[in-house]
């Protein structure tokens, strides 16, 4: 079977439930495995058997509920998707304008005078039309489509509601003596149609307009990539689009430009400013040999960078991709929110016509009138936009956060989990050290010639070992001329060398006391010092004599104590999970704060340690960076990797920090509490909204205060109900996490 997991464009979209219905529809064929419906985008994620069915196929499903399956998407596509959302909010713009312009005289017409000539009725009709058939006219269309195959969505509730009224009102111009044989005074409510219309697309032009902000993120991350590269080619400098930047190529980066691709530093100097990444304020020094990103921005020096990731491969196109992906991602309480959906809009509909009969029995007269306008409000006031709206715009806000501060939401049920979380597994190297062995120390004898640097330098430089490169670098300076005429390497114990002058010995103490060396009670104790610090200790001999130990460590991140502390403050637990020995596993977690420690793990030991705090109700964040933390990364509740770490860990999270950085952890956990905080208040205010509001619109304080909610009220408070929710979730956007 030939699998393709794709995102394509949807034209159609118009609100939420919009949403629903073709990832309802979708999921309805067999051979579709996953959707996901961004509305923030207008666009669909489809994990389907392109042998079973077709891209056709998928177009046909969803056309057949008034929908278009468009091309998919890329990040080129990206400015197609914003010019065609700019479009329909423009084309939205002129059909509320032209509602307003016609609905504002029905209505002054109606309710403030009285009617002064017979055919009055007629020209309320015909200033109703436009609004009807033009401004209007797709909540008919798609309420049809939808009842074509049993289906229905808010779109139902107003075209009923609107529809109703009109029909009405037409047959009581057109045929008044009708029911005037009937005894009854032939209204029309032509204005209640035309204002509940005019209302409800000013709540969808708010929608709009809030939906692109939510949606910004995306837009902000694709406009950090210049459109503009300067190559150079043979010694010439050679302006060119970005987009035709290739592998190898050597671009001039200067002042105030922005990077345009991932590479190296080959030439030059200068501080870039990488906040886009990191979050961090202050630039960062980037000289020869050091790695730069897209988007970043260089500061105030000129630098030639070699690139290695072009297009969609940058650290920022991945980010891209990882926040479009996880906007459309739907936690479990959006499921919720979904399912309890799909039975609101029928379970709404019987309450309207059990509205209509009770009045019709049990009302005061005019009977009809009260029935009619009471079954009119509890259509239009139960409108389900709201629940619709509750999770997807925070969801989508609270991403775009995370994004801008280097934290990268690949699964949106991390967001609803993280409340529970009261335990931390944190991985050791590359997630609370640097990942990255440094010298740290050297210590001499009185053997110890200053020349000898340079040995143990070119002798390292042939070793394979991954302690060899902290050595050279440290000792990078001493570049005398020296030949080896002899090396060899033990695996696992050190290297043997011959200079013309001397016989060299280099590895650790075992191998050193296998070769009969002798070692000195000082040298012991400086050894067994520095083991118990968790540094890794290198013996140098030469002929015999030890004239140097080196200590080489991998130096925790400056943050984490701090971080540690506050995640703690917070109520988790944090405890240490690594392979490395259990001298230096204690070390670390002293100095970073942790009172719980596990040492010499497999990366399957990892795994049945988080295991077995899930069996005892614990829910696990697990945070690390290698291929070996894969395993413990999935089956944590939420696995949180760093992004310095390898692509297995990455695509195994829920969530990875762009700056390998704990404080990003603790940053992250807030974030998805403050997201489920603005989601559970979206859903009580929505849920609140519908329980109180529909009793009122079918007149349950008539009885006792002779309040009555009219339809154009009812329009209002629905409108105003998603903006809220919408304008609650947007507020994550000033608050500080």
């Amino acid at each position: 079977m030939a699998q393709i997991k794709q995102t394509y464009n949807v034209e159609g979209m118009t609100c939420a439930a919009c949403a629903n219905s073709i990832e309802s529809m979708l999921s309805s064929l067999s051979s579709v495995n996953e959707v996901r419906v961004n509305f923030s985008d207008e666009s669909v994620y489809i994990d389907f058997d392109d042998q079973a069915i077709g891209e056709k196929q998928l177009a046909k499903t969803i056309k057949q509920i008034g929908y278009k399956l468009g091309s998919p998407v890329s990040e080129d596509s990206y400015a197609d998707i914003e010019n065609r959302m700019n479009q329909r909010f423009k084309w939205l713009r002129v059909k509320l304008i032209t509602a307003i312009g016609f609905s504002v005289p029905v209505f002054v017409l109606s309710m403030f005078f009285e009617p002064v000539v017979s055919w009055e009725n007629w020209i309320l009709l015909v200033f109703s039309i436009p609004v009807i058939f033009f401004s209007g006219a797709e909540f008919y269309i798609n309420a049809w489509k939808k009842a074509r195959h049993g289906s229905t969505n808010m779109d139902t509730l107003v075209a009923l509601g609107t529809g109703i009224a009109f029909l009405f009102s037409l047959f009581n111009t057109i045929y008044p003596s009708f029911l005037l044989s009937q005894g009854f005074e032939p209204h029309v409510y032509f204005e209640t149609s035309v204002v509940i219309i005019t209302l409800i697309l000013l709540g969808r032009y708010w929608e709009e307009r809030s939906k692109s902000r939510a949606s910004s993120a995306i837009r902000e991350l694709i406009g950090l990539k210049p459109e503009k590269v300067i190559i150079i080619r043979d010694g010439q400098q050679i302006e060119a689009q970005a987009s035709t930047v290739k592998q190898g190529d050597h671009l001039l980066i200067r002042p105030g430009n922005k990077i345009p691709v991932d590479g190296k530093v080959v030439s030059g100097s200068s501080y870039v400013d990488e906040s886009m990444l990191t979050g961090e304020p202050v630039p960062a020094r980037r000289k020869e040999n050091d790695y730069v990103y897209t988007g970043t921005v260089n500061q105030n020096g000129s630098m030639t960078i070699e690139a290695e990731k072009t297009g969609e491969e940058t650290v920022l196109s991945q980010m891209i991709k990882t926040v479009r992906q996880a906007q459309s991602q739907k936690p479990a309480v959006q499921r919720l929110a979904d399912k309890i959906s799909s039975y609101f809009v029928p379970v709404v509909i019987s309450l309207a016509i059990i509205t209509f009969v009770i009045w019709m029995i049990w009302g005061t007269e005019p009977r009809f009138t009260y029935a009619f306008l009471t079954m009119l409000s509890v259509l239009i006031v139960a409108c389900p936009c709201a629940l619709g709206l509750a999770t997807p715009t925070a969801l989508m806000v609270g991403i775009g956060k995370g994004a801008k501060n280097g934290i990268l939401i690949r699964n949106a049920d991390s967001l609803e989990k993280a409340h529970k979380a009261n335990i931390l597994a944190l991985d050791k190297t590359g997630t609370i050290t640097h990942g990255k062995p440094v010298v740290s120390d050297i210590f001499t004898t009185g053997h110890f010639r200053e020349r000898d640097y340079t040995v143990v330098k070119k002798i390292e430089e042939k070793s394979e070992h991954p302690l060899a490169d902290a050595i050279v670098e440290k000792l990078k300076t001493y570049n005398e001329n020296t030949e080896i005429l002899h090396f060899e390497n033990i695996p696992g114990k050190g290297v043997e060398a011959a200079t013309p002058e001397s016989k060299w010995l280099i590895g650790n103490e075992a191998f050193i006391r296998s070769r009969d060396v002798k070692i000195s009670e000082e040298i012991a104790r400086k050894a067994q010092n520095w083991a118990s610090q968790a540094r890794t200790i290198v013996f140098c001999v030469r002929d015999a004599d030890i004239i140097a130990l080196i200590a080489i460590e991998d130096p925790i991140r400056p943050s984490v104590y701090n971080a540690i502390k506050k995640i703690r403050k917070k109520g988790i637990e944090v405890i240490l999970l690594t392979g490395d020995r259990e001298e230096t596993a204690k070390s670390i977690a002293k100095q970073a704060g942790i009172d719980n420690y596990r040492a010499g793990l497999l990366p399957s030991d990892k795994a049945n340690i988080i295991k077995q705090y899930q069996e005892d109700g614990n829910t696990v964040i697990m945070a690390g960076d290698g291929i070996n933390d894969a395993e413990s990364l999935t089956v944590a509740d939420i696995g949180i990797a760093m992004a310095s770490g390898t692509d297995i860990a990455m695509e195994s999270a829920d969530i990875t920090l762009v700056h390998s950085d704990l404080e990003h952890a603790y940053t992250a956990i807030q974030l998805a509490l403050l997201t489920r905080k603005k989601i559970r208040q979206n859903l009580f205010w929505a849920f609140f909204y519908n329980v109180m509001a529909i009793p009122l619109a079918a007149g349950i304080l008539y009885p006792f205060t002779g309040f009555l909610l009219s339809p154009m009220i009812a329009a209002g408070v629905m409108a105003m109900s998603s903006v809220s929710v919408v304008s609650n979730s947007l507020s994550m956007k000033r608050a500080k996490v």
